[in-house]
């Protein structure tokens, strides 16, 4: 009895009314030509539906459409459409991550050049606890003459650098697009401060808008290296030489993963990006989980000396 009825449970009825209603539109075509062409439509529909529902039956790989023929397919639906169902309909201001609707409406209209303020106080839950906020001063200081600079170099240091407490950290050309890297460098040369190249290498972007550089020298040594991927001593003074790099950071290890290296794959290596770095096309550009130059902290001191001596 249960088999009998098993086709008008919950989980097939969906497969048995396609099926039904296809059987039924068939004999009506079949027995009545006249309204053959106005069923057409319905019954290549419901024709459709019934093979899918029997392929959904039939399959092994998806228990949910094994079990729910047809009917499953709307689960799958309402998971495609569901990120932006909670964005147009459910998230509200405050929500997002990692970029809630309101900091993406002040880089929205920021970048069009019209009003990124609203009167009448804030609309941030400012009794949540961790809530932070700058507190007025009871007492006044007199406005600090300092700008806010630090001196990187010492005695022996011939082109000491007087830094700014605020700077662009490391982000590589390639990862960032040329349009990304012009901006970023125009903005440390308004600003006043230093852009981080990344162990990409100096890119021409970098360079044109004149904001002072940080060149990043990673394991992988791109801008400086052989084509055995060891440094380039020669290659490294030419680029270093730049009155507009200011300082030559050397690179450690790979900072989201410690003591494994990197690998752009070969799809990503333009002819752009292989002159930048000086790695061949068609070949995956390797960063070591290791440097090739030294391999004790003593060694590593000595050729942060040979680098500075280079630079000039």
């Amino acid at each position: 009895m249960d088999t009998i009825l098993l086709p008008f449970s919950p989980r097939f009825i969906v497969l048995t009314i396609c099926a039904v209603v296809t059987v039924l539109l068939l004999l009506v075509g079949i027995f009545d030509h006249k309204v053959f062409k106005i069923i057409l439509i319905p019954l290549v529909i419901f024709g459709a539906l019934t093979l899918l529902g029997i392929r959904d039956f039939t399959q092994k790989n998806h228990a949910v459409l094994r079990n729910y023929p047809i009917s499953a397919h709307v689960r799958f639906l309402l998971e495609e459409i569901r990120p932006e169902m909670r964005q147009y309909f459910f998230e509200s201001e405050k929500d997002g991550m990692p970029f809630s609707r309101d900091t993406r409406a002040v880089v929205y209209q920021r970048a069009k050049m019209v009003l990124d303020k609203r009167p009448f106080g804030t609309q941030e839950d400012v009794y949540r606890e961790g809530y932070e906020w700058m507190h007025h001063s009871v007492a006044p200081k007199p406005r600090a003459d300092e700008k806010f600079r630090i001196t990187i170099g010492g005695p022996d240091c011939t082109k000491p650098y007087s830094a700014s407490v605020f700077n662009i950290s490391a982000m590589s050309f390639g990862a960032l697009s040329p349009n990304a890297v012009r901006a970023l460098n125009a903005g440390a040369r308004k600003g006043g401060f230093a852009h981080d190249t990344g162990e990409g290498g100096v890119s021409p972007y970098h360079r044109e808008m004149g904001g002072d550089i940080i060149w990043e020298v990673g394991s992988g040594y791109f801008g400086c290296r052989n084509r055995d991927g060891t440094f380039n001593p020669e290659l490294f003074a030419s680029v270093a030489g730049d009155d507009q790099i200011k300082m030559v950071e050397l690179k450690i290890s790979q900072g989201a993963k410690p003591g494994h290296g990197g690998v752009l794959p070969a799809a990503k290596v333009s002819e752009e990006i292989s002159k930048i770095r000086g790695v061949p096309m068609g070949e995956d550009c390797i960063s070591p989980a290791y440097h090739k130059a030294f391999s004790t902290p003593i060694q590593m001191m000595e050729f942060v000396a040979n680098m500075r001596k280079l630079s000039g």
